[in-house]
């Protein structure tokens, strides 16, 4: 579960991003990212777990100082042992936004996971720290993560494995280069061992900013693909074997462009 909320204290918004996003021309993901965390008085933590080259974290910071802020820096937690470094948990205390960088989700759930690095991460955003992730930090935001899989249209047996994400929500299950990389089946595959939960696949360029009411707002280029099972009458994952596809029947489906809003709490999509 999320962490809990004190009262009086409001969440902070949890920004799953598709990957690629533009980061010169027009950035208005990390634009709007920036404005929430306090614009010019932003301060940024980026993580670069995720990934394995060196220039990651670094290029995020001069893309942040290029908006204007100017208090944004790498946290290097490349070991569990980092995450274990009160003086880098501390730097991380005092951040207004985080931003995990994309490589390998795997990567952030077994460096990250159970440190004292991680629990900051998911007790500052109880109290109003905003969390963007994109690409594999977008998957890893969430308690159920995609940890890898098939490319494919249809839900087949075996095509996902999942793992213990961030568990930031617990509404939401995230998959990223969504239409580039052609991964529906796995994120119905995913839905049909969780039919509990909601399945957003963000495309590139493009994010969702989920409010602390749970409510979702896309921005980018591309589209959010929405997928629904709370109404599923059948599925068939129980008794299919190998890679056989799976029968789902029921599932709603939507597709979000730039502006519209879905209520994860009560699966609405509101078009004004």
């Amino acid at each position: 579960m999320p962490a809990r909320v004190d009262e009086g204290r409001s969440r902070g918004y949890i920004i799953p991003i598709g990957g690629a996003e533009e980061k010169i021309t027009e950035p208005a993901i990390l634009q709007r990212f920036v404005d929430l965390c306090g614009g010019s008085g932003a301060r940024i933590a980026v993580i670069p777990t995720a990934s394995q080259r060196d220039e990651t974290g670094p290029r995020y910071v001069e893309v942040f100082q290029g908006m204007g802020v100017a208090d944004a820096r790498v946290l290097p937690f490349h070991t569990r042992a980092d995450c274990e470094r009160a003086d880098l948990v501390d730097e991380l205390e005092h951040a207004s936004g985080v931003f995990l960088t994309g490589g390998s989700q795997l990567r952030l759930s077994t460096t990250l996971g159970g440190t004292p690095a991680g629990r900051s991460l998911r007790r500052l955003n109880a109290q109003g720290v905003h969390v963007a992730g994109t690409s594999a930090g977008a998957a890893f935001l969430c308690e159920h993560m995609i940890a890898r899989g098939d490319e494919g249209t249809s839900p087949r047996a075996n095509m996902v494995n999942l793992a213990p994400g961030l568990g930031l929500t617990n509404h939401v299950i995230i998959d990223q280069h969504f239409r580039q990389r052609d991964r529906l089946g796995r994120l119905l595959t995913a839905l049909a061992y969780n039919p509990f939960a909601v399945g957003v696949g963000l495309d590139e360029d493009t994010a969702a900013f989920i409010g602390p009411d749970g409510m979702l707002e896309v921005r980018g280029t591309g589209a959010i693909t929405v997928v629904d099972p709370s109404d599923l009458e059948y599925s068939s994952m129980s008794t299919s074997r190998n890679s056989a596809p799976v029968c789902m029947v029921g599932v709603r489906l939507h597709i979000l462009v730039d502006g519209i809003r879905y209520d994860t709490r009560t699966r609405t999509a509101l078009t004004n």
